[in-house]
């Protein structure tokens, strides 16, 4: 590239800084590129525009590994190395490196055409991506160091998650169960674990479950679920004058039927748990290593959550990462439910995994939330247990069937919404459904 042309994209980039953020066709942002060089030079010639579009669209060293699916996160450490967290095999260093700081400018200007923040002007910036991928971009004395959390565009499933081995067939039910609630009575959940541990991906995957009709608000930092499945779904992401506080204060006035906090860390949790209290259903993230250490966590500082209405949350998910030959993988480590108030919030514990022996203790019954949704149904709780059973089952077959995606799974699920018997029969299962509300 001749010295006029590399002048010519970095005036260009400067330009169009943040300009490709509402731009998702390629042809759009082609003719915004082309429209910024011609009132630059008009006298540039088709030749060169089309050269500076080719390399603007170039990501460069980091291109292969945000199509890569099993790239979960990419760190770049200005111009030291490149580090990626794989699926696979855990955090990795790589070979490949910007080979100058002057390379590394032209990509972090490449990046100011997504910037979605004002921040941007100065040293941190917030980029999304044209795959979906996310990055956060901080400037140093160094140079850049950069952060990119990968978009997957096939999100695993919950079947998936029973073929990796983070939870069996039982605890999925018992996860449709949760959210489905008879369409009378979801439950208000809170997923815990700590960074990586795959707090995000199972609580994507639950979308399969939601009912079609409902309302949904989702409420990020910056935007990680994939809520295609879901038609009437609004998606809210933070920003410097719209924090996460004021956002879920504003989605009571959505007429939400579900409430789904991408990461509680703040005192946003006394608003989810007030609309929790007046009978919105909820769900969100939470870094804690436990059951009991969400509890603390809502309980203290920033949350203070006071103790007497954390027990309108239903159940407590949490997940953690067990290393089996070397390789991590994801597992539901402890489901829990909160059954009242004594001295402290008491956690009736239905499944642990064991470390040491490396297996799940036996699931034992719902019966906080069972009675429950007993009692908001009038179903049997014995019914209510049978009926899990049955949804496992329906899950074993569409595994069996190859029906693993969450498009698939949701498809099923609605049927089974709609016409339990006829669904059933469709996939051939010798079954009826315990309840149909």
């Amino acid at each position: 590239m001749d010295g006029y042309v590399a002048d010519m994209e970095a005036r260009i980039t400067k330009e169009l800084k943040g300009k490709f953020v509402t731009v998702v066709d390629d042809a759009k942002r082609s003719a915004l590129i082309e429209a910024a060089a011609k009132s630059i030079d008009p006298k540039i010639s088709s030749a060169q525009i089309s050269e500076i579009m080719k390399d603007m669209y170039d990501m460069g060293v980091i291109a292969p590994l945000l199509v890569d699916p099993n790239v979960e996160d990419i760190m770049i450490n200005n111009t030291k190395n490149i580090f990626v967290y794989d699926s696979r095999e855990g955090q990795k260093k790589l070979e490949s490196k910007f080979s100058s700081p002057e390379e590394l400018e032209k990509f972090v200007n490449k990046m100011k055409l997504y910037a979605t923040n004002e921040a941007a002007q100065g040293s941190i910036m917030d980029v999304h991506l044209p795959t979906g991928s996310r990055a956060n971009i901080i400037a140093s004395p160094l140079g850049y160091d950069i952060t990119i959390r990968n978009f997957k565009g096939n999100p695993m499933s919950i079947i998936d998650l029973i073929n990796s081995g983070e939870m069996d067939y039982q605890i999925a039910a018992r996860l449709w169960l949760y959210v489905d609630g008879f369409k009378i009575r979801p439950a208000n959940i809170l997923i815990g674990g700590m960074p990586a541990s795959g707090k995000t991906t199972l609580l994507n995957a639950m979308f399969s479950f939601f009912r079609p009709e409902q309302r949904i608000v989702t409420i990020e930092e910056t935007y990680e679920l994939d809520t295609r499945t879901q038609e009437n779904c609004v998606r809210l992401e933070t920003s410097d004058t719209m924090p996460m506080v004021e956002l879920v204060k504003n989605a009571l006035r959505m007429r939400p039927d579900m409430i789904i906090i991408g990461e509680v860390r703040g005192e946003e949790a006394n608003d989810m748990i007030t609309a929790m209290n007046i009978g919105k259903i909820a769900m969100g993230t939470i870094h804690a290593s436990s059951g009991r250490d969400v509890i603390n966590r809502l309980q203290h500082t920033p949350m203070n959550v006071p103790k007497d209405i954390i027990p309108v949350i239903d159940a407590v998910i949490n997940t953690g990462v067990v290393y089996e030959n070397g390789i991590p993988v994801r597992k539901v480590i402890e489901i829990s439910e909160i059954s009242g108030i004594e001295s402290q919030v008491l956690l009736s514990d239905l499944y642990k995994f064991d470390y040491k022996t490396r297996a799940g203790s036996p699931i034992l019954p719902s019966v906080t939330y069972r009675d429950s949704l007993s009692k908001a149904t009038g179903v049997p709780p014995s019914d209510i247990l049978a009926e899990e059973e049955v949804r496992a089952a329906i899950l074993q077959k569409l595994n069996q069937l190859g029906k693993k995606d969450i498009k698939s799974i949701s498809e099923v699920v609605r049927d089974y919404y709609d016409n339990p018997e006829r669904t059933l029969s469709a996939l051939e299962l010798n079954l009826s459904p315990v309840v149909r509300i």
